[in-house]
């Protein structure tokens, strides 16, 4: 077992080079290694999600009967996103196309090319994870309301808000960010610079109007064919995303154990969601396969239990609906629209760990 004191007692660049270092000796290689069969899982997802679709348009079920299906379809749109995020990390090896054509299968219902993906998530989200207003996945700081204040009431849809209306938010609300990264911040942020933009716009408008001619198809059955499924897929991703980092401290040196938070969730559902609980873990090792996030979680809560923090999925859900979304500082969040309304994440650590 490595000598973990020096990292336990350092915070920064250092120590979280330390940690890989010292994880990398004890997990060795073998946990390193890209797995490309592991591609093979897109083969029965897509099935279901065909073969569900298939049939609530052709086996005319009862209501309950589409409803159930529909969950299943858009829980497995959700997975398939999950491990295109993998693919698209280059967890699984192989040539940049064939990861594309991974891309496609997982991202492409949601709308997002792969190409904007990489740039967005790698290498924007990852770079400057929960970095003041620089993240792209953050609803950012107290000055960046203070510079817009009409911004503010964009925060009335999120979770913590206390708008009834927010309680919806987890629903549409990947997509929706997704979106509004393509159309506004490719404009302007430094990590898109050279991105084929309109390509990439494009590419999303042609994935939405899959979705549009696949309503039109379905009529009145659109409820169960596109809507619940699209809802479950947001449901699925976002119930990971927003709980990974909007309740951690804003740091300035990006270290994952500190500015990230993984989640515990059910044994059995864990792997279909190829470990995506497992957060903290991944940015540790982004190109890691997920397969073998666990042994990483396993370290960390033997050598570091003091600062990973991996409460259970529900309980960070909750957390994350009683807290506000904005930073007053690098330890508080607030409600640009109550400043009396705060909440010290240090504290709430204590409270998830």
């Amino acid at each position: 077992m490595s000598d973990t004191r020096g990292y336990q007692r350092t915070f920064g660049a250092d120590d979280a080079r330390a940690i890989r270092d010292a994880m990398k000796q004890d997990l060795g290689p073998s946990a390193f290694r890209a797995r490309p069969w592991r591609a093979i899982w897109f083969l029965p997802m897509s099935l279901v999600i065909v073969g569900g679709i298939a049939a609530i348009l052709t086996l005319g079920l009862p209501w309950w009967g589409n409803l159930m299906i529909a969950v299943v379809v858009g829980h497995t749109l959700g997975c398939q996103a999950l491990l295109a995020h993998e693919v698209l990390h280059g967890a699984l090896g192989m040539s940049r196309r064939l990861q594309n054509l991974f891309g496609w299968i997982g991202f492409g219902p949601m709308m997002i090319p792969p190409e904007f993906w990489r740039r967005w998530h790698n290498v924007a989200h990852h770079a400057h994870t929960n970095l003041g207003d620089r993240d792209p996945d953050s609803f950012g700081t107290a000055h960046r309301y203070n510079k817009h204040p009409k911004l503010a009431n964009f925060t009335k849809l999120a979770p913590g808000s206390g708008t009834w209306y927010s309680y919806f938010f987890l629903f549409y609300s990947f997509m929706f960010h997704a979106q509004l990264v393509l159309w506004m911040q490719t404009r302007r942020r430094e990590e898109f610079k050279g991105f084929e933009r309109n390509k990439a716009i494009r590419q999303a408008l042609l994935c939405g109007a899959a979705w549009l001619v696949l309503a039109v198809l379905s009529g009145p059955l659109a409820l169960f064919t596109v809507l619940i499924p699209l809802m479950m897929a947001n449901a699925l991703g976002q119930g990971y995303i927003l709980t990974n980092h909007m309740l951690r401290p804003q740091m300035d040196n990006n270290h994952p154990v500190d500015n990230s938070m993984s989640v515990r969730q059910l044994r059995w559902l864990d792997p279909l969601h190829f470990h995506f609980s497992h957060h903290v873990e991944h940015h540790l090792f982004p190109k890691m396969g997920s397969d073998q996030a666990p042994k990483v979680r396993a370290w960390l809560q033997r050598e570091m239990p003091d600062r990973y923090v991996c409460p259970s999925h529900a309980r960070a859900l909750v957390a994350l609906y009683q807290t506000p979304r904005v930073y007053q500082d690098a330890h508080t969040l607030v409600d640009p629209l109550d400043r009396s309304r705060t909440v010290d994440v240090m504290a709430l650590q204590g409270e998830l760990r």
